[in-house]
């Protein structure tokens, strides 16, 4: 009997993991059955959501649906959410004579799902219970949903202040990456029309970014006007609507200063996130998936959950620490190589073969600070920090190529290369306009 993979989130850990599977050498009786699940029918390439803001990208290029990107593979795709997790692996790697399976999985809809291996990739969700009123007034920006309704709101301020004098306020909370981008990709879109404060919760912007990309953050931070000093710690502020006003107050993060308060039409939320992991059946209790203080499974240096040999865990889900025993941070670019690890790993466990260690190869770090204008820090040439129109470029091209499936890789680089072309034809003309006119 085919071994069965059932692969719990659909984002950069999950899909790619079932991805990494389909495109490895099976023998005929090996061969698993790849099940993915996932409480959205699409797949977020989440880095590229504030160009969804921007207008730069059309929502097809970045959140493509499943049934789109496995069309063409074996892996069964269902759209559920999961209920409750039955783990029977605990006493070993067969797990108990009594069991036949890995253990089995319960969706919402009602379906069990019997398990050889089991992938934990769920992600995580943002925490805004962490300050008074942020979950009744503020947005996060973390999902298509939440880029969706951000866009909307933009779109019925920028509708209720045409053609007035007032300005647009928005305020950003986050100075991390996120916040950053964030905060210059809504500067950009409002352009004279509104004015966009960030709020800093830590001692400095960008806290664990290269120093070329902190730079370009603070530089862009600067242009932007943003209150980049007003700060602030976590839990120590509280928002509040008034007027269809949200009114901010916030508390010094150093000792004498008087706390000040904000006043927005729109706040938007950036900091502080929880791990996503499935409730486990009460009988499992005694043999709960160990967690560390952010609710992230503890994993040994294979990918897989300690104590539990045959659930691997990846990206916001999974703990894990490097050589130098700092925990890797929940990016991207680790769930990515993750997924090609636990794809591997799979293949070998399945197949009788050592299992690798997980190695993280650091790339470098990028982000988008606008139309046009991004900062890249690689990190095979030390000191060096690609900046403006280069850096937007290289990022662009960067992510063109971890889109998930060949197909999807063509079509969306057509489209891109199509939109350039077209905003190269306008601005031609439009100089050609300008020089024409001056004559």
């Amino acid at each position: 009997m085919r071994p069965r993979i059932c692969i719990l989130g659909g984002g950069f850990g999950g899909l790619y993991t079932a991805l990494r599977l389909e495109s490895l050498v099976w023998p005929d009786d090996k061969k698993p059955q790849v099940l993915l699940v996932d409480q959205s029918e699409r797949f977020v390439f989440k880095p590229m959501l504030y160009e969804l803001l921007s207008g730069e990208v059309d929502a097809w290029e970045i959140a493509p649906r499943f049934s789109e990107l496995l069309g063409s593979t074996g892996v069964q795709f269902f759209q559920d959410r999961v209920k409750l997790l039955h783990p029977s692996d605990h006493w070993g790697t067969s797990g108990p004579k009594q069991s036949s399976c890995g253990g089995t999985v319960l969706l919402e809809s009602g379906l069990l799902i019997e398990y050889d291996w089991l992938v934990l990739a769920l992600g995580a969700e943002s925490k805004l219970d962490i300050v008074p009123g942020a979950l009744e007034y503020a947005l996060p920006f973390s999902t298509l949903e939440d880029a969706c309704k951000v866009d909307k709101k933009l779109r019925a301020l920028e509708r209720r202040n045409f053609g007035k004098d007032s300005l647009i306020r928005v305020t950003v909370v986050g100075c991390g990456y996120s916040g950053v981008e964030l905060a210059a990709t809504v500067s950009e879109r409002l352009q004279d029309r509104g004015i966009v404060q960030a709020i800093n919760v830590e001692t400095t912007i960008c806290p664990t970014a290269p120093a070329g990309n902190r730079e370009a953050a603070l530089k862009r931070v600067s242009d932007i006007e943003a209150s980049a000093d007003v700060t602030g710690r976590e839990g120590q502020g509280n928002a509040e609507c008034k007027y269809e006003k949200y009114i901010l107050e916030l508390q010094p993060a150093e000792k004498g200063l008087q706390s000040q308060t904000l006043e927005a039409d729109l706040v938007l939320w950036t900091v502080g996130s929880k791990a996503l992991l499935p409730e486990l059946e009460p009988c499992d209790k005694p043999h709960d998936l160990p967690l560390n203080a952010r609710g992230q499974a503890e994993t040994d240096e294979t990918l897989r959950v300690k104590g539990h040999p045959r659930i691997f865990a990846l990206g916001d889900s999974s703990a894990l620490r490097d050589s130098t025993g700092r925990l890797l941070p929940a990016t991207a670019q680790v769930a990515f190589q993750q997924a090609d690890f636990a794809g591997w790993n799979l293949w070998a466990a399945i197949n009788d073969r050592p299992l690798l260690p997980f190695r993280f190869q650091n790339l470098g770090e990028m982000m988008t600070l606008g139309r046009n204008d991004a900062a890249i820090s690689p990190s095979f040439i030390e000191g060096l920090t690609l900046e403006g129109p280069v850096g937007h470029a290289a990022r662009k091209i960067a992510y063109l190529i971890r889109l998930p499936t060949d197909e999807h890789r063509f079509k969306v680089g057509l489209s891109w290369f199509a939109k350039s072309a077209i905003d190269s034809v306008a601005s031609v003309q439009s100089t050609l306009t300008k020089v024409l006119s001056g004559s």
